[in-house]
């Protein structure tokens, strides 16, 4: 069974990825945290395009919430 098989569990593989932009002369990192469709699209996902979010480290974990 595949992660995205199972359509009862809200689960899937995302990656975490540095996009360097550069700024004038001065190269600034920037980390996006990719979401698979179906997960983001489910309609129990709790966030829309372009909403703010708190991040936050909490016992080794990350953690999203609405802003």
């Amino acid at each position: 069974m595949t992660i995205k098989e199972d359509i009862n569990m809200k689960i899937g593989k995302g990656r975490f990825i540095n996009r360097p932009s550069k700024t004038g002369n001065k190269l600034y990192d920037r980390y996006f945290i990719y979401i698979p469709t179906y997960v983001a699209k489910d309609k129990d996902f709790p966030f829309e395009n372009g909403e703010e979010v708190v991040v936050k480290i909490e016992g080794g974990k990350l953690v999203i919430e609405k802003a």
